[in-house]
């Protein structure tokens, strides 16, 4: 209760204790880190290449997390910082501004913890997505202009009482770079009996940007020599800020591979932790997935696509200049989510894309280790 002076020289106390609110606090902290003690680790798949050519390529597969995605990590680190910073209350929505995938991992650990969730996304995201969101009790909230989400979240969460968990500031703050688990920590421990067990790249595709902080972050921390590559799509603001190093960069158009690519440099973005940039384009991005199933029989979303492409390409610098070792970068989320867009004929034509030139220079490439003409 609120404490009141009995004169002037006496102490100011205000006491804002809640047992109840902590006790529900308490118990929503153990949902959450239960849920990660019940969770196995991802696996380290490996990209069949040319055993002459010296080089391991690899995937982290985050598509067996629970919610399927790279997104269920980020996710339970938000919801960890929201409730230990008090932000989270019981019976309060938590809002998010999301292109699909942060959204279905946010409404299931909403659901975990018994509050309610809004997700608000661009409307052309994809209906399995969106299913997902409902399937965890989510609300789906649609905008027809991308760059609108961060304004009409905050608003949903004023209205509301609610949070706006704001993925876009705090994904590269609330996940721990320095270990614990992170992705950064799981490659490397999964790499240690490999023949080449310190990458020389780590390839990542930026959303929010906190996936390649965290990776690049540990690298430096563990004193590694690994380099980190970040791969950006069309239609995105991050390779042309990194570039310029213009932290006002911006796009007019909403990226088409979803989950990455953003219209404006997100606060989560560190530019100067990572190596290297590609800008890759979508129709490359495309052809990359459906090469990926072709190889591994396995199909991914379309950012799995971006960063793949760029790791052949780095793949292939190596085989050039004669060098051996070994690349990683991530399959972020299932193909399935995406059977009306990437490994849609029809998509494809509607977007203008042709991905014939991209697949030959993968096929090429696979069979004779030499890129491009």
């Amino acid at each position: 209760m609120d404490g009141t002076a009995c004169g002037s020289n006496d102490t100011i106390d205000v006491d804002r204790s809640d047992r109840g609110y902590r006790g529900w606090l308490k118990e929503a902290v153990r949902k959450v880190q239960a849920d990660a003690q019940r969770s196995a680790d991802t696996h380290l798949l490996s990209f069949p290449l040319p055993e002459r050519w010296g080089i391991d390529l690899y995937l982290k597969d985050e598509s067996t997390h629970p919610t399927g995605s790279l997104k269920h990590r980020l996710a339970r680190s938000l919801f960890l910082y929201g409730l230990c910073n008090g932000w989270i209350r019981p019976g309060k929505p938590v809002i998010e501004a999301s292109s699909g995938s942060t959204a279905v991992s946010e409404a299931y650990f909403a659901k975990l913890i018994g509050v309610p969730f809004i997700a608000v996304m661009p409307r052309t995201t994809s209906r399995e997505k969106c299913r997902l969101i409902e399937f965890h009790g989510g609300q789906c909230h649609f905008v027809d202009d991308p760059r609108t989400m961060y304004e009409e979240a905050v608003t949903l969460a004023a209205e509301s009482g609610g949070h706006y968990m704001d993925q876009f500031t705090y994904a590269e703050r609330a996940t721990d770079w320095r270990g614990n688990n992170n992705i950064a920590e799981s490659i490397y421990q999964q790499l240690r009996l490999e023949r080449y067990p310190e990458p020389a790249w780590v390839v990542a595709t930026a959303g929010t940007g906190g996936t390649s902080a965290t990776i690049a972050r540990y690298v430096h921390y563990m004193q590694y020599d690994t380099r980190v590559c970040v791969a950006d799509p069309e239609n995105s603001c991050f390779f042309d800020g990194w570039v310029r190093h213009d932290a006002d960069a911006s796009s007019d158009h909403g990226s088409r591979i979803e989950g990455i690519g953003r219209p404006r440099m997100e606060p989560s973005f560190v530019p100067g932790a990572i190596d290297r940039m590609m800008k890759v384009p979508d129709a490359a991005s495309v052809a990359a997935v459906r090469a990926l199933e072709r190889v591994t029989g396995r199909k991914a979303g379309g950012s799995t696509g971006t960063g793949l492409w760029s790791a052949l390409r780095i793949v292939a610098e190596m085989v050039a200049a004669g060098r051996t070792g070994s690349v990683v970068t991530l399959l972020c989320d299932p193909g399935e989510r995406y059977l009306d867009k990437y490994y849609s004929d029809a998509w494809l034509e509607e977007e203008g894309l042709d991905i014939e030139p991209h697949v030959k220079t993968i096929d090429t490439f696979l069979d004779t280790g030499r890129w491009g003409c």
